[in-house]
């Protein structure tokens, strides 16, 4: 199934914190917490990639090249 749009990474992060407290129920078989835990990998994984291609913009926005860290 295709996204009509783009999620935005709060939504990403809410989705995230939906596995972790999903993934806190005791009664959530093994399989199911390791296709929570697969869901939720996936997420960070995207997080992450979105948080880099922003930081590569502010980088060209700033004028600044380097890899030093935001303040």
């Amino acid at each position: 199934m295709s996204r009509a749009k783009k999620e935005t990474i709060e939504a990403k992060f809410e989705a995230l914190d939906g596995i972790v407290e999903k993934l806190g129920d005791e009664e959530l078989s093994l399989e199911d917490a390791f296709a929570a835990f697969e869901q939720g990998m996936k997420l960070v994984k995207e997080c992450n990639e979105s948080i880099d291609r922003v930081e590569k913009k502010v980088r060209v926005i700033t004028g600044e090249g380097g890899t030093d860290e935001f303040q």
